[in-house]
């Protein structure tokens, strides 16, 4: 088996490392190996701060996956913000990130890939994370929050990566007003969704 698997989410801050470690576990403990890529992360001071956490855990679980930061995390900036502002002048090279991950899916069965904040966040003027989902020809996870006003951030996200013909699940990250979310979010789920998953169940 190869796949490779691309953690999105309606926003920053929903839980997409946390997202990317539960799945990693979930495939190791299946038998899989498992490989870890981060094309870009923003906000990186010394070291990635997700990418580092991420390669430490692959590596533990699939030692196989001598890969090193740069490798994993190829585009890291400084700015904590959308790769399109925090890159200034840098131009990011797709066809480079493409010959990556065919590296990475060498030493694995999955890849899993982080990508950064939510689906619309531009990379390049007219080149978004959704955009980078299909050119690296992915399958995705959308990871949704629990919070008041996630079923519009969930459905904008859903109607997005349909309309790009992007295979994709999603799931809910039970974290924020998760006392309210029974209900105030979950009774339109029930009746809209054939099925929910929930992040805590993988």
């Amino acid at each position: 088996m190869k796949e490779t698997i691309f953690i999105t989410a309606t926003n920053t801050d929903v839980g997409k490392t946390y997202a990317c470690e539960k799945f990693i576990r979930s495939y190791t403990k299946k038998g899989f190996k498992v490989g870890y890529f981060k094309p870009i992360e923003t906000g990186v001071i010394s070291s990635p701060l997700d990418g580092s956490k991420m390669l430490n855990l692959v590596k533990e679980l699939n030692p196989s996956f001598d890969f090193d930061m740069k490798d994993v995390v190829p585009y890291q900036f400084e700015l904590p913000a959308a790769p399109y502002v925090a890159k200034n002048d840098t131009k990011i090279d797709l066809e480079f990130l493409t010959k990556k991950k065919k590296e990475l899916e060498e030493k694995c069965d999955i890849l899993i890939i982080e990508g950064a904040g939510g689906l619309m966040v531009p990379i390049e003027k007219d080149f978004f994370i959704i955009d980078l989902i299909k050119h690296l020809e992915c399958k995705a996870k959308l990871i949704t929050p629990s919070k008041l006003g996630c079923i519009n951030d969930t459905l904008l996200s859903i109607n997005a990566l349909k309309s790009k013909d992007i295979e994709f699940d999603w799931y809910i990250n039970l974290f924020l007003d998760k006392d309210e979310f029974d209900k105030v979010t979950l009774p339109f789920y029930k009746e809209y969704f054939e099925e929910i998953k929930y992040l805590h169940d993988i």
